[in-house]
């Protein structure tokens, strides 16, 4: 009897570890996503899944609070849930958070939908675009009004996509079509309830716990086949932004990319002005980089790039070819207009702000304008050196001079030449130069007290 106890002891300790890991629930990672999407927000959301992936994490949290954002960082996005074996569900919170224009479609994307109460939807059309037409009584676009230019035709192609791109996600998740077609088409927004009634989401929970709760042993189709989620008691991971992506965050704010450009531009200035301090031009070089790449992250408008860098060069002539400030003025309002037109887009964090634009441009006019007076009263002064200097200029005999021999002038020594005999130590004054041959003549010492 005793031999059959050790046996299942044995057996027990065998099957322990197995036993205690079917216990406990894999954890459920929680990915926050506030602000506006740019591609720092499409960095921290993919490398995360590819995280939540790596941990055997079997669900993905996409907290949301987000105004919308970049088409590109947003498609992004999209596409990393749908390639994701983890489930997503996107989840807009806390209370009062939204998730409008491209947090729409990212939750139209995820396997789950949810919201808290309090929060809202929506307002999915793309805001660089516009009506199609003249709106009618209703405030909605008419869209039976004639096309009066290329770009009315150029802004419902956008629209058509972007309705059919929502459409499409949709129907691959289950959820209201029609009214995904609206929120593009016609702009319209929901709160929580609405959304749960029209199935625009999945479920509304208070907080992540809650939803965790809410969610245990829901069933989601994965490409896979269908899994059987195991959310209560599972561990949560909260996935923060990391400092690659708050640094990537940083750096593509168009605000500070244009200011990085800025100081890449007048660092190397600096330094080809001023070869051998070293410093400028790294500082520069590193700064006119990060801009640069900020910039090829976002929707540029390189007409608009184009009137910066010239107004730039305009203000950086007229320091070194003053033209009595005809330069300066025009690369000041080529600046402005091209910081206005730099980023193509109207989303909301995502432009220059104008009042940045022209403080910068004030700024550099100043400078330029400060340099070119510097160099204009330079100008003005009278010439200290060189032959005009040299001429007039009083010095001494070093010797005997009979026709040819040597005198020291201004603390050189210099070849001169008299028509007549000099002594050594004699005080004498320069009338012309040949070459390196100076004409002296004698000079009082009245005369030399006298001379500048």
């Amino acid at each position: 009897m005793s031999k059959l106890w050790q046996f299942i002891a044995v057996v027990w300790l065998a099957l322990l570890p197995g036993l205690t890991a079917a216990a406990t629930p894999a954890p459920v990672v929680v990915i926050p996503l506030s602000g506006a999407i740019g591609p720092a927000s499409a960095d921290h959301v993919g490398r995360s899944l590819a995280r939540a992936q790596r941990e055997g994490a079997q669900l993905a949290v996409l907290q949301m609070d987000t105004p919308g954002g970049l088409d590109t960082s947003m498609r992004q996005i999209i596409k990393a849930i749908l390639a994701s074996p983890v489930p997503v569900a996107s989840f807009v919170a806390p209370s009062g958070a939204r998730a409008a224009s491209a947090g729409t479609y990212i939750l139209y994307a995820s396997h789950i939908a949810a919201m808290t109460p309090g929060t809202n939807l929506g307002a999915a059309t793309p805001v660089q675009i516009g009506m199609t037409g003249p709106p009618d009584k209703a405030g909605k676009p008419d869209s039976s009004a004639p096309a009066s230019s290329n770009q009315d035709a150029l802004s419902r192609k956008q629209v058509n996509d972007a309705a059919a791109y929502i459409r499409g996600l949709a129907q691959l998740r289950g959820r209201n079509v029609e009214w995904a077609e609206r929120a593009v088409r016609e702009a319209v927004s929901l709160s929580a309830g609405d959304a749960l009634a029209l199935r625009v989401v999945d479920l509304t929970a208070r907080d992540i716990p809650d939803l965790l709760q809410r969610l245990d042993g829901r069933s989601v189709q994965m490409a896979s086949g269908t899994r059987v989620l195991h959310t209560a008691g599972a561990a949560v991971i909260t996935l923060p932004p990391d400092w690659r992506s708050r640094f990537l965050g940083v750096i593509t704010d168009p605000s500070v990319a244009m200011i990085l450009m800025l100081l890449g531009i007048y660092g190397l200035l600096f330094e080809f002005s001023n070869p051998g301090f070293v410093l400028p031009g790294v500082v520069g070089a590193t700064c006119l980089l990060l801009g640069l790449y900020a910039l090829q992250m976002l929707p540029v408008n390189y007409a608009g790039l184009a009137l910066v860098l010239l107004g730039l060069g305009c203000m950086i002539a007229e320091a070194f070819l003053p033209s009595f400030g005809t330069l300066g003025l025009g690369g000041i309002v080529a600046f402005i207009i091209g910081g206005v037109m730099l980023v193509d887009t109207e989303q909301p964090g995502l432009g220059v702000p104008l009042g940045l634009i022209v403080a910068l441009a004030a700024i550099s006019g100043l400078f330029v304008f400060l340099v070119s007076g510097m160099a204009l009263k330079a100008r003005r002064q009278p010439q200290v050196g060189g032959e005009v200097a040299l001429i007039g200029s009083h010095g001494e005999m070093l010797d005997d001079l009979d026709g040819e021999g040597w005198a020291s002038i201004r603390g050189e020594c210099w070849r001169v030449h008299s028509a007549t005999p000099l002594k050594r130590g004699q005080p004498v004054r320069v009338t012309a130069r040949q070459g390196l041959l100076l004409e002296v003549t004698p000079s009082s010492d009245t005369d030399k007290g006298e001379s500048p």
